[in-house]
């Protein structure tokens, strides 16, 4: 049996195309597969099917895997349902019910109101919920099962450079010249009677909406520098249990009653009025304005002087780099990794073309080892920002080796380790299930375990 993919990267169940088909099933719709007590339709492989191509719409070299490998999929989810079920594996009700309401609310967002989605789907709110309540659980405990496979699996550098010898060299890939580089950022803070003229400013858009000499969502067209206002006219689903919401503008927002307006509110991107559209427990929909009080160049050079006086400190070796990331910077997302400037991949070495232009042309000026000057750059928000540029290395063109490239053979060993198991895991657990597999899938080669071990329940019952 040829897997995939150890992680699930096949979308299970179409989601947005199923939605479509609740209500258009086929009468001739059969049962292509089943595993145990679970069966897979016919109608769940051409929907993923479909649902793929839509997503894939638009991109250029993606390979869609062909109903063969869809079937598989499911066939291995069914197995790992019914092994989770059976060694007692749990998922609680509220995991199913805050991966619904995240589902949902990314649905919401797409289609831009629940009015929509709902004539879109032919379904309500509520009903769409109970489709995904089953399908969500048991994608969840086959995940959790899977988990539970290869979570003892370990790699040792024996094991790593076994694998590598294995790589013929001409199949060893080749890597351009890569930059480890690093960075403290620090956003320049507003001084307080610009603060004030902001607060006094959504105060008054807020006066306006209450007052009926303006709508909320002209003002947001009008005013708003979030940068997605212009796609959702500031509107967000919220969910009380996400972590990712800046929890001042969370707990604003939560305070509301419906059609309420707040008074300005600060959170880490600026000051907000949060208008409240809906609310249905830990769910609320929201619009907002958002203004971010604009930085002086005085507010710039006194950042900047803050930061050469950092820089100084670490030039003197009073202070290591990592420790000023983790001191001063305002960049949530490195300060555990030493403000280490990450790829696509996860990998702390990237190509130069990964950086921002900024940084390029600041790169021309350094060695490595070499701790910039300050440097004013803007974020991915358009605010104006300073910080400093750890080069810590520079690598050169070359092929794949252990000494440079380590931690990229040493996933790839680990990955094929566990790939192993969970073929080796399915291999001695496909014969203690009841198996069915339609003659349209008996020549996919993907299959051919799962189709011997129904031929085996056939002989069983001949005999």
């Amino acid at each position: 049996m040829k897997i995939v993919s150890i992680v699930f990267s096949i979308v299970f169940l179409s989601f947005s195309v199923q939605m479509n088909a609740q209500v258009k099933k086929v009468l001739a719709d059969k049962i292509v597969g089943t595993v145990g007590d679970k069966y897979i339709l016919k109608s769940d492989i051409d929907n993923s099917i479909l649902d793929m191509k839509r997503q894939a719409q638009g991109q250029e070299n993606v390979i869609l895997p062909s109903s063969c490998q869809v079937v598989e999929q499911q066939m291995m989810r069914k197995a790992l349902v019914l092994q989770a079920e059976k060694d007692s594996i749990l998922v609680t009700d509220e995991e199913v019910e805050s991966a619904i309401d995240s589902k949902i609310r990314s649905f919401l967002q797409q289609f831009g109101s629940k009015e929509v989605l709902e004539e879109v789907a032919g379904r309500s709110v509520f009903q769409l919920k109970e489709d995904f309540r089953t399908m969500i659980k048991e994608q969840k405990l086959a995940e959790e099962m899977q988990k539970k496979v290869v979570d003892k699996i370990k790699i040792t550098p024996f094991e790593v450079r076994a694998f590598y010898n294995k790589i013929p060299s001409d199949s060893l890939p080749l890597y351009e010249s890569e930059v480890n580089m690093a960075e403290i950022i620090v956003h320049p803070k507003a001084n307080r009677d610009i603060e004030e003229y902001v607060i006094k400013q959504l105060s008054d858009y807020r006066r306006q909406v209450e007052a009926g000499l303006n709508k909320f969502d002209q003002l947001v067209k009008l005013y708003s520098e979030d940068p997605s206002a212009k796609d959702n006219l500031g509107q967000f689903h919220l969910n009380r249990n996400e972590k990712t919401w800046d929890p001042a503008f969370m707990a604003g927002a939560f305070r509301l009653k419906e059609g309420q307006i707040s008074a300005p509110i600060k959170s880490k991107f600026g000051y907000h009025i949060i208008q409240l559209i809906s609310r249905s427990g830990d769910d609320a929909v929201v619009k907002h304005i958002l203004r971010m009080p604009p930085i002086t160049k005085d507010e710039i050079n006194e950042t900047k002087h803050f930061l050469d006086s950092i820089r100084k400190e670490i030039l003197a070796n009073r202070m290591t780099f990592g420790e000023a990331v983790n001191k001063y910077s305002d960049d949530e997302n490195s300060k555990f990794s030493g403000g280490a400037i990450s790829g696509s991949d996860g990998s702390s070495y990237v190509n130069i073309d990964q950086l921002d232009k900024d940084m390029v042309i600041l790169l021309q000026t350094l060695k490595p080892g070499d701790v910039s000057e300050p440097q004013i750059t803007t974020d991915e928000r358009g605010r104006q920002t300073v910080r400093l540029v750890y080069f810590r290395e520079r690598t050169t063109p070359h092929k794949e080796n252990l000494r440079e490239d380590y931690n990229r053979v040493s996933q790839r060993a680990l990955d094929e380790k566990k790939q192993k198991q969970i073929e080796a895991w399915f291999k001695e657990h496909i014969p203690n299930y009841y198996i069915f597999v339609d003659t349209e899938y008996h020549a996919c080669p993907e299959l051919i375990n799962w189709s011997k071990a129904a031929d085996a329940i056939l002989t069983e019952k001949v005999y």
